[in-house]
């Protein structure tokens, strides 16, 4: 993967939309530019079983449609099933070592909050790092508390070159401070999924890296 597939990683679920459908969400998301996409079917409503696979097969068409990277959200077996681009693990999901092992060069984003976490990521073979929440979100039932940008530029510091992307309660007027705090990227749910003009939203983030 390039640094730059982050600079617009867009998360979404079915449950991450309203009064739309996802799939039209996901291809206007696409054409306005997104950089990355991650496949994140959870919650109370969530598809399951052949319902599940068919909507990440649609979307992981989508991508390649648009030759965007499909990204995973947890699941290893649907991840390896669709051989998709990449997956993304949480602190809560399995080890980092065992995921590395059973994907083998695909790429791995981690989900970290500590030094010890990122240095976890790091010696299993990290592709990216995932830190956040940066700001209050809605997104996630689970979401930990905001953490601010102190971490964020702290990792960057000691590890210059780690493609790092920033998740949680980011939209077009905070993701400023995310990036010159050293985020090569953006990671939205709520400010693609909710937006009334997708493009102009998508491009308001992209012109903060020009």
């Amino acid at each position: 993967m390039k640094r730059s597939d982050l600079q617009l990683y867009f998360i979404m679920g079915t449950a991450n939309v309203k009064n739309r459908q996802p799939l039209e969400i996901l291809e206007a998301a696409l054409q306005a530019g997104i950089t990355m996409f991650q496949f994140r079917e959870k919650g109370q409503h969530a598809l399951t079983n052949e319902h599940y696979e068919h909507f990440a097969r649609q979307c992981q068409n989508l991508c390649r449609k648009y030759n965007v990277p499909f990204i995973v959200n947890d699941d290893i077996d649907l991840a390896l099933k669709l051989n998709a681009d990449g997956i993304h693990i949480g602190q809560d999901d399995y080890p980092v070592s065992l995921v590395r092992q059973k994907i083998g060069q695909m790429i791995l984003g981690v989900s970290v909050h500590t030094a010890s976490e990122l240095q976890v990521a790091l010696k299993y073979g990290a592709d990216y790092i995932g830190i956040g929440p940066i700001y209050a979100t809605t997104s996630k039932n689970d979401a930990k508390p905001p953490c601010g940008t102190e971490f964020l530029h702290q990792a960057h510091s000691i590890y210059p070159l780690l493609p790092i992307v920033a998740i949680g309660g980011i939209d077009c007027l905070n993701a400023s401070a995310v990036i010159k705090a050293g985020a090569d990227g953006v990671a939205v749910i709520s400010a693609i999924c909710e937006s009334n003009d997708i493009q102009k939203s998508a491009s308001t983030f992209k012109s903060l890296y020009l």
